[in-house]
């Protein structure tokens, strides 16, 4: 599962300020956009910090306290995305500072709060597998190609359309036993899976 759209709320403690944000990643590249665009927009918080998991497997995560006392603020912020069993996602929460110490349990509580109240602020999609096929053929047999693609729902990522056509797309995994036995009807069509990819 992962998030539909970015979020946005806020949340106060004491003197404190904790604006989160939440965003549906794919790669740490994007991670780096976005948190370099949220300290362009808040250069004068005192802290920004952030989780993030990625990977149908959740095998890439990190968590950052942005020099909050350790543990304090990435880990709990991770944890409400491993709590909702979230991947491909983003929260950044920005502190301003009001003044006051809140103290570890506090600290912690607030950057655990933000985190949630923003994520409640989101709907939640499914992933799925995509499998990732090859397909040649001739020009006449186009359109019926390109019909059986968008009625299982499949991505076409590259296409190269002359008199031989050359199409890539990712085929939802529910779909491809269907999708590769109503391409194999058609006359002049070749198909070759490739690598799995993720959506």
């Amino acid at each position: 599962m992962t998030i539909g759209q970015d979020a946005t709320a806020e949340h106060k403690m004491m003197d404190s300020k904790f604006i989160a944000y939440a965003y549906p990643i794919t790669n740490t590249a994007t991670f780096k956009i976005r948190l370099d665009d949220l300290k362009r927009l808040h250069p004068k918080a005192s802290h920004h910090c952030f989780a993030y998991r990625l990977g149908t497997d959740g095998s890439n995560s990190r968590a950052n306290d942005d020099g909050e006392p350790s543990g304090t603020a990435g880990r709990p912020i991770l944890g409400q995305i491993d709590s909702r069993n979230l991947t491909d996602t983003l929260v950044v929460v920005i502190r301003y500072f009001g003044g006051t110490l809140l103290g570890i349990p506090r600290l912690t509580n607030a950057y655990k709060t933000a985190a949630s109240l923003v994520l409640q602020c989101t709907t939640t999609v499914e992933k799925y597998v995509m499998r990732n096929i090859s397909i040649e053929c001739s020009y006449a047999e186009l359109h019926e190609v390109i019909q059986i693609l968008k009625q299982t729902e499949s991505e076409i990522t590259e296409q190269e359309l002359q008199l031989f056509c050359h199409i890539k797309a990712g085929i939802p995994a529910p779909s491809f036993d269907e999708t590769m036995e109503k391409l194999s009807r058609i006359n002049n069509v070749t198909v070759h899976e490739s690598i799995k990819s993720i959506r």
